[in-house]
C-alpha cells in the first residue's frame, strides 16, 4: 500500500486517500462496447482478440447470433499463435468479408484485446492500411479494451479519445459551441438538448454523435461538460484541440443535474431568474421522485468497492439527496480534475480509498457491517451469503441515471436491493 496522501479536495483538508496496490475485481474495457454499438447507429466494433473475449461480449449483450449486432470478433486461431498464418492478412480478410456483407457499416473500430499475440499486432497501422483502402465509405479506427486497463468504463474513454482527431476543425471565428461528452442513452441526450434550448444555450452537439458522419467540431470557441467522470483522456485530447471544460457536478440527481447546467448557463451569460424559471420545475420534480427512495435510505450506511470511476459522485448523490452515510468511497482510479467539484462535497468522515487490494478491502468491509454494499458480480453472491446486502455496480452503468427525469430511477436502484431482502426474509 502506497502511504496515504492528504486530500485537499474534501472538506476536511487532513482526510486521507487510501492508495493501494493489488488484486482487482473487475471487468475488463471490452465491456463498454455493450453500449457504445447502440450509441454509434452506423459505426462497428470488430474485437481482435479469443475465444474468451468472444464469449464475455456476448454474455454480457446478451444478443442472439442472428440478431445482427453491431460488434464482433476476430479470433486468433492456434494457427496464428502459433505463427503459422499472416495475423495482418488474416485481419484484412476478415474486414474485407464484414463489409461486404455490412454495406451500412460507415465507421470501423479493431479493437484491441489483452492476448499477448494480439498486443504484438500492431492494430493502429493495421487501422490506417485498412482505411486507406476502404476510403471514403468506411473510415477504420483503432483502440485498446484490454483487461489490463484500469477498469470496464475506460473502454469508452478510449474509444472517444480515438474518435477526437476526426472532429473537424473550428476556427477562433467560429460560433461558441458545447460539447456534451460522454455516451448516453438517446432518451437522456433529447432531455438535456430541450433543456438547453430552452434556456437558450447552443448550438449543442454531443459526443459521441448518433451517425459517425455528424462528428462536431471542435475549437477554441468549444466550451464542453462531462458527464462521465471516467473519460480522462478524451478530455484532454479535446483541450489539445482547444476546447475548455466546464467544471461541474456530475448530472446525477437534482443537485447535481442543476449545478451540471448552471455551468453551461454562465458560460452563456444566461441571466439567473431565466435559469431558475427554466430547471425549477424539472428540480422539483426530481426531488418528488427522489422522496419515495429516501425513506428507505435516509440513515443507511454504504460501502463502496471500485468499479466504474462513478463512485465518487454517486456517493455525494447519496449522502447530499438521500441521506446515505458512506463508509468508504472506492474508486479504480481517482482523476482530480474531472471529480474536482464533487470532491468538495463529499461528506467528512467517508474513506476515499483509490485502486484496489481485494483482500484487505473486504476485510474491512466486513469489519464495518455496511447496510449496503457496491461492488461487482463476482463479490455480490459471497457477500450476500455472509448476510449483506448488496447492489451490482454495473447496473449504474447500464441503466439511464443522468438527469432530473431519472433521478427518481437512480435512487431506485439503491432502494431496491433493501426490498429484495425484505421478501427473501419472509
Amino acid at each position: 500500500m502506497i502511504p496515504a496522501a492528504p486530500n485537499a479536495g474534501c472538506d476536511s483538508a487532513a482526510a486521507p486517500v487510501l492508495r493501494e496496490r493489488g488484486q482487482r475485481e473487475v471487468f475488463c474495457g471490452l465491456t463498454g462496447i455493450v453500449w457504445l454499438h447502440r450509441k454509434i447507429q452506423d459505426a462497428f466494433f470488430l474485437v481482435v482478440g479469443s475465444r474468451t473475449c468472444a464469449h464475455l461480449i456476448q454474455s454480457a449483450a446478451g444478443v442472439m447470433v442472428f440478431a445482427e449486432p453491431r460488434f464482433a470478433t476476430a479470433i486468433m486461431e492456434e494457427k496464428d499463435l502459433a505463427g503459422l498464418a499472416d495475423a495482418n492478412e488474416e485481419l484484412d480478410n476478415v474486414v474485407d468479408r464484414l463489409l461486404e456483407r455490412r454495406p451500412d457499416i460507415k465507421l470501423l473500430f479493431l479493437v484491441g484485446s489483452c492476448p499477448s499475440e494480439v498486443i504484438k499486432l500492431d492494430l493502429s497501422r493495421a487501422a490506417q492500411r485498412l482505411s486507406t483502402k476502404h476510403q471514403p465509405k468506411v473510415r477504420v479506427l483503432n483502440y485498446s479494451g484490454s483487461g489490463i486497463e484500469t477498469t470496464f468504463t475506460q473502454g469508452e474513454d478510449a474509444c472517444l479519445a480515438a474518435l477526437v482527431p476526426e472532429a473537424p476543425s473550428a476556427g477562433d471565428d467560429a460560433t461558441p459551441s458545447l460539447l456534451v461528452v460522454g455516451a448516453l442513452p438517446d432518451v437522456v441526450e433529447d432531455q438535456f438538448s430541450r433543456l438547453f434550448a430552452e434556456l437558450g444555450i447552443g448550438p449543442v452537439a454531443f459526443f459521441p454523435p448518433r451517425r459517425s458522419g455528424e462528428i462536431p467540431a471542435v475549437g477554441p470557441n468549444t466550451r464542453m461538460l462531462i458527464a462521465q467522470p471516467f473519460l480522462g483522456d478524451t478530455a484532454r485530447a479535446l483541450e489539445a484541440r482547444g476546447a475548455k471544460r466546464l467544471p461541474a457536478l456530475f448530472p446525477f440527481g437534482a443537485e447535481g443535474t442543476t449545478h451540471w447546467l448552471k455551468a453551461a448557463a454562465d458560460a452563456w451569460d444566461v441571466p439567473e431568474m431565466d435559469f431558475r424559471r427554466v430547471v425549477a420545475p424539472h428540480r422539483e420534480r426530481a426531488k418528488r421522485a427522489l422522496a419515495r427512495s429516501k425513506e428507505t435510505l435516509d440513515g443507511r450506511s454504504i460501502f463502496f468497492f471500485p468499479d466504474s470511476q462513478l463512485e465518487p459522485p454517486l456517493a455525494r448523490f447519496l449522502a447530499e439527496e438521500l441521506g446515505m452515510r458512506p463508509i468508504e468511497i472506492g474508486t479504480p482510479y481517482l482523476n482530480r480534475d474531472l471529480l474536482s467539484e464533487e470532491l468538495k462535497r463529499l461528506p467528512e468522515g467517508a474513506q476515499l480509498s483509490e485502486g484496489q487490494h481485494v483482500d484487505k478491502q473486504l476485510d474491512r468491509c466486513r469489519d464495518a457491517r455496511p447496510d449496503l454494499v457496491v461492488c461487482g458480480l463476482g463479490l455480490a453472491n459471497p457477500l450476500e451469503r455472509e448476510g449483506l446486502t448488496t447492489k451490482w455496480s454495473i447496473e449504474l452503468v447500464f441503466s439511464p441515471v443522468h438527469g432530473f427525469d431519472q433521478a427518481g430511477d437512480l435512487a431506485a436502484l439503491f432502494a431496491r436491493p433493501f426490498a429484495r431482502r425484505s421478501v427473501l426474509r419472509v
